[in-house]
């Protein structure tokens, strides 16, 4: 594609990286294909071909609009397209950038910028987990469209508290604590019944996602800083890796030698914690010899799991695959639906407060195809999805380390 950036973006970081991206699309629409709002919506531009014209044109100097700016909220950012592409078009980077640089120039009603304050600054706030215990305890009360974003309280369990010679960090994330602290726990349980010491670092918080991705780069940035500076010092005393058992975060993270590759002073640092950084199913090869002997013959009502892989895993990390054969190789079985199992649940991180209509819509076309399976249980691997999902279905979905986990304590 050939381009002609206009003077102010074209000696900047951000236009110089939208530029590299830019010339690498060839027109060719395979994306649409697999593009979940162009599915929905049938609009060439609710489909990543358009949203990219979209933000060429801007960097080129047209005038963005109001109608501009609604076909890049649509985008779930699930990166169907960049599986899809034949040419490498890094897509999720160039949104990003877009969505950024058109929200610079079309302001927003007051009550779209009041709602996407609250979610970056209050879901990544300590005051998230006393509120959410809050609305558990009167979660009876609570309307439908919200009591769909409070989950029932679980238990977490017991923390581990033998040592190992090997130890890997975990985050322990800004929302999955006080909506499912359960999944953090039975992470801790097998990784310890592994042979693996899980160590948290407590002045780590939230991935940086939930502000990067609603435009505030420089709020996400600082948050990465932070963690890589909570992480460091166990870094340096030898931690193996930095495991994510929310494939959002994992995705995130694993960006940050990306987001940070122009800050002298944290450009080597970010990109070794990228390259710690591990979804809790890449470790799952090694996992499997120390767990098999440690589990007993799994009942059909346990054995059987329909999985939904999240977005950010098999698309944003291009990890496919691997619950599937290591939870195989533990006795489960393991079954993905037969339909669009590539395509988004309609969760994507605040996606699904900010366009509830399509989300909705993705997320019952996905239990539709979950459902053909007739699961007693639905896996899978983010927070987002796993609670997304559950507001639409009485059949439980639960993160599948914590049907490992309940395995190895029977």
């Amino acid at each position: 594609m050939q381009t002609q950036l206009a003077p102010e973006y074209r000696e900047t970081a951000a236009g110089r990286e939208a530029e590299a991206i830019l010339r690498k699309c060839v027109h060719c629409g395979f994306c649409t294909a697999t593009c979940p709002t162009y599915q929905l919506l049938g609009d060439e531009l609710d489909g990543p071909r358009g949203r990219i014209y979209l933000i060429k044109q801007v960097l080129e100097g047209a005038t963005p609009t109001r109608k501009t700016q609604r076909h890049l909220d649509r985008c779930l950012t699930c990166r169907n397209c960049e599986s899809t592409c034949p040419s490498g078009v890094q897509y999720g980077h160039l949104v990003d950038i877009g969505r950024a640089l058109v929200d610079e120039k079309v302001p927003r009603p007051a009550g779209e910028r009041t709602v996407r304050w609250l979610l970056k600054e209050g879901l990544p706030s300590p005051l998230f987990g006393p509120a959410m215990k809050l609305g558990q305890a009167v979660r009876g009360l609570l309307p439908d469209a919200l009591k769909a974003k409070v989950p029932a309280p679980r238990d977490a369990g017991a923390w581990p508290t033998r040592t190992h010679p090997r130890r890997m960090l975990m985050l322990a994330g800004c929302v999955q604590p006080g909506m499912a602290p359960n999944i953090n726990s039975a992470t801790a349980r097998v990784l310890d019944a592994a042979g693996i010491q899980p160590v948290l670092a407590p002045e780590a918080g939230c991935c940086g996602a939930v502000k990067f991705h609603l435009n505030d780069h420089e709020g996400g940035r600082a948050q990465m800083r932070a963690n890589i500076d909570a992480w460091w010092p166990h870094v340096a005393q030898g931690a193996e890796a930095i495991v994510m058992n929310a494939s959002g975060c994992g995705a995130m993270v694993k960006d940050y030698g990306h987001q940070l590759r122009d800050d002298p002073a944290y450009a080597d640092k970010a990109a070794r914690i990228s390259a710690l950084t591990r979804d809790l199913s890449e470790l799952l090869p090694a996992l499997v010899p120390a767990l098999r002997p440690k589990l007993a013959a799994l009942p059909d009502a346990q054995r059987v799991i329909a999985y939904h892989p999240p977005c950010t895993l098999q698309h944003g990390q291009q990890l496919r695959g691997g619950v599937e054969r290591g939870l195989g190789e533990l006795g489960f079985t393991v079954r993905t639906a037969r339909i669009e199992p590539h395509l988004c649940c309609g969760s994507a991180g605040t996606y699904s407060v900010l366009e509830p209509e399509i989300a909705t819509t993705l997320r019952d076309r996905k239990l539709d195809h979950l459902g053909e399976l007739r699961p007693a249980v639905i896996a899978s691997a983010n927070i987002g999805c796993i609670t997304h999902l559950q507001s639409g279905t009485d059949t439980p979905v639960r993160h599948w380390v914590e049907l490992l986990d309940e395995a190895l304590q029977a």
